[in-house]
This record gives structure tokens, C-alpha cells and sequence, in this order.
């Protein structure tokens, strides 16, 4: 019992990360952090980092939070919890900095209908390249109209 509740909150976390990638895109990075996120609409940059690279380290630091209370204390829910956010983080990475924005060649090739799907949304919201107008703030769950031919 006790395993199917940490896989239970695991997978939850994991779904409630995308809610929180959406949310924090879309209200706080194409808000009052802008001034984060503005580069990597924009690439006025001459690093390879971003300041955008900011929001990575929040939720790397979230993420560690919880599985060092889970590690120091009986709230053994911070293991799942820590690691949901851990895996979110990963996929988002490879999803979005290297899948889509080729920070890494790798998976250059990938043409399933859910990459071209994703690759078409993030598209769309890159095509504003001010802080307004934005549309498709999700990650890895995007409106289905961006999966039709």
C-alpha cells in the first residue's frame, strides 16, 4: 500500500509540475520576471546561459528541499514529491532546451506526430517576442489543435 501511494504522488507531482511550468510561464516569467525571461525570447545574450536558466535552479532547489526534509524528518512524502519535481525538471530540459531549442544536438531526427506537435506550439509562442500576446505556455501537455496537420 504504502508503495502505491508513493507512486501515486510521484506521478501527481510529476502532472502538477506541467501546471506549474504553465502557470509560472505565463503569469510570473511573462510578468514580473520578465526581465528573466526576455532573453530567451529575445537571444540578446552572448553567453550560452540564459538568465531564463534562473527558473532551472528555483525548482532544482524546491526539488532538493523536499528529499533533504524526507532524508531529516519522517515525511517520507517529500522522497515523491522531490523526486516528481526532479523528473518534471528532466524532461522539461530535454524537451524544451534541448529537443526544441538544440542547446545539445541530440534528437535532432525525433518527427512523430507528438514532436511536431510540441516543436509547432513552442513555435507559435516564441513568435511574440514581447511579453504580451504569448500563447501555449505548456510544456509537455499542449492544446490538441497544435497536434492537426
Amino acid at each position: 500500500m504504502h508503495t502505491l501511494f508513493w507512486i501515486g504522488i510521484f506521478l501527481a507531482t510529476f502532472c502538477f509540475m506541467e501546471f506549474m511550468a504553465w502557470f509560472t510561464h505565463k503569469f510570473i516569467m511573462h510578468g514580473f520576471l520578465w526581465v528573466l525571461h526576455k532573453d530567451h525570447h529575445r537571444k540578446d545574450h552572448d553567453s550560452w546561459f540564459e538568465r531564463n536558466d534562473a527558473f532551472f535552479i528555483f525548482y532544482a532547489v524546491v526539488s532538493m528541499s523536499f528529499i533533504a526534509t524526507a532524508v531529516n524528518t519522517s515525511f517520507w512524502q517529500g522522497w515523491p514529491i522531490g523526486l516528481g519535481i526532479l523528473a518534471y525538471g528532466i524532461a522539461y530540459f530535454l524537451v524544451h532546451d534541448i529537443f526544441i531549442h538544440q542547446r545539445f544536438k541530440l534528437f535532432r531526427n525525433a518527427n512523430n506526430w507528438y514532436a511536431r506537435g510540441i516543436r509547432r506550439a513552442h513555435k507559435i509562442h516564441h513568435k511574440h517576442l514581447g511579453k504580451e500576446d504569448g500563447e501555449c505556455f505548456g510544456m509537455l501537455f499542449v492544446p490538441f489543435k497544435y497536434f492537426k496537420k
